[in-house]
């Protein structure tokens, strides 16, 4: 195929949508999930990278993390990275970051983004399938594994294991 200039050759790719969250967790271990307005189920602090505005992954975690609960916090490594089919939209890559462990203070100054966001809640591994079915709830219990044995980050698709 050939192309008259590099514009119109870089319109002709494939898109791929890019996400950030990050991990949180409390003294016991449990998981910070927040309930969205704007679709079924549960998820994680985080959202979409907004790349036009040159945004790292990281950078989008954060921001996203600080307009949803109103946590402003340095995140720590990256954990995971997962390649996401999407059967209603192009792929997604999803970042995966440690949030840390909040204190009970983090906990109480934690303000939900209304316009986003109904609830959250702490969620214990062994619950977190049931508020985070499929690909999600298999990128954060590999999150959490990574953060236990101190390995990582590791390669996802579709949460489960690359390669």
């Amino acid at each position: 195929m050939t192309f008259p200039d590099f514009a119109t050759y870089i319109a002709s790719l494939p898109r791929v949508l890019a996400g950030a969250a990050a991990l949180f967790r409390d003294d016991e271990g449990r998981v910070l999930l927040v309930e969205p307005n704007y679709r079924d189920g549960w998820a994680l602090p985080g959202g979409t990278i907004e790349s036009d505005d040159g945004e790292t992954p990281r950078q989008g975690a954060r921001r996203e993390t600080a307009e949803e609960i109103g946590l402003d916090v340095e995140l720590g490594r990256l954990l995971a990275v997962d390649w996401v089919h999407g059967a209603a939209r192009p792929p997604l890559v999803a970042y995966l970051y440690d949030g840390g462990v909040l204190g009970e203070e983090d906990l109480k100054a934690i303000r939900l983004q209304e316009e986003e966001l109904l609830s959250w809640r702490l969620v214990p591994r062994e619950e977190l399938t049931e508020y985070l079915p499929g690909a999600l709830g298999r990128r954060v219990l590999a999150g959490l594994d990574v953060l236990a044995d101190g390995s990582g980050p590791v390669e996802l698709e579709n949460g489960h294991r690359a390669g």
